[in-house]
């Protein structure tokens, strides 16, 4: 007979994370522990800044979304929720511009997640909130595992409707054709291991993170002429498209095609491309363009990986 073991929560976050600011917020920050939160929230977070000011205060951890550059804030509290850090947290979105604001807490009194819903619902769609609980558990005397449990999140299905209300056909287009990609790439097992779902949106391109804030992949639907593209994205680092430059033979013998490499020297991005001729508007053809742009993506990350 399997002996199974008796799983228990740690109710006291303090036994494993005595002080937030010098215990929960360092360890949060870890790249394999704040992971762990990326996936419960479904974003690419890379922290910038630790205890980060803001006029006399301090927000714990200061981030953005890898590859889209949103703002990211993340409040850290363990114990119940209250007016102060309720206040601070609005504060502290205010001061750092703030896209996403993430509130992790022991628990959520039910005044504060109906502050957050409230929230949610009545600011534009360019602004989310995030209400967290954190659960410590462990089996016998195994290491604590820990859990973040989403209590208050954004209703992304109200906010989509509507800004479908005021989009454009074109804006309409697009958040129809990335839907449909999604729905279609992350079938394919091999793009779903190596790409994170990203949220349809409205813009003419979806970004897919490589894992730095320095570049990621674009793909662009560019209607003016009727084409997509697949691009990868540097953003600010003249040095690292040259370090691929020097690579270019390499890249697109793996690739298996010629590449249009542009480094923009006016501007601080770089650019290396590829774009592929199709019909956007006939849908019946777009799985065969869904399948040339997962295809390519792999062999962008696959090729240039070995270089960065």
């Amino acid at each position: 007979m399997i002996s199974l073991g008796q799983l228990k929560e740690i109710k006291d976050l303090r036994e494993v994370w005595p002080h937030e600011a010098l215990d929960f917020t360092p360890w949060l920050a870890e790249e394999k522990n704040l992971a762990l939160l990326a996936d419960a929230v479904g974003l690419e977070i890379t922290v910038d800044e630790t205890e980060s000011k803001v006029g006399d205060f301090n927000v714990d951890i200061y981030a953005i979304e890898t590859g889209t550059e949103r703002r990211i804030i993340i409040e850290n509290q363990l114990e119940d929720t209250n007016h102060d850090h309720l206040g601070k947290l609005i504060t502290y979105a205010s001061g750092k511009g703030a896209d996403i604001v993430i509130w992790i807490v022991k628990r959520a009194r039910e005044e504060h997640r109906a502050a957050i819903e409230w929230l949610n619902n009545h600011t534009d769609e360019n602004i989310s909130f995030f209400l967290i609980e954190i659960k410590l558990y462990k089996i016998g005397n195994s290491d604590p595992a820990v859990k973040f449990e989403i209590i208050e999140k954004p209703n992304d299905w109200t906010k989509e409707v509507k800004k479908q209300s005021t989009n454009a056909p074109a804006q309409q287009f697009r958040l129809e054709y990335w839907t449909a990609f999604n729905e279609y790439a992350f079938t394919k097992a091999a793009f779903a291991k190596n790409f994170k779902k990203r949220k349809p949106g409205t813009d003419h391109w979806m970004t897919l993170s490589l894992g730095s804030s320095a570049y990621h992949l674009d793909i662009l639907t560019l209607k003016n002429r009727n084409a997509v593209s697949v691009e990868l994205y540097i953003s600010d680092d003249k040095a690292i498209f040259q370090q691929l430059f020097q690579h270019k033979d390499e890249i697109e013998a793996e690739i298996g095609f010629a590449l249009d490499w542009r480094e923009l020297p006016d501007k601080k991005a770089s650019r290396i491309l590829i774009e592929k001729p199709v019909n956007l508007d006939d849908h019946d053809e777009w799985h065969s363009q869904f399948d040339w742009i997962i295809d390519t993506c792999i062999k962008f990350k696959k090729a240039f990986k070995k270089f960065i």
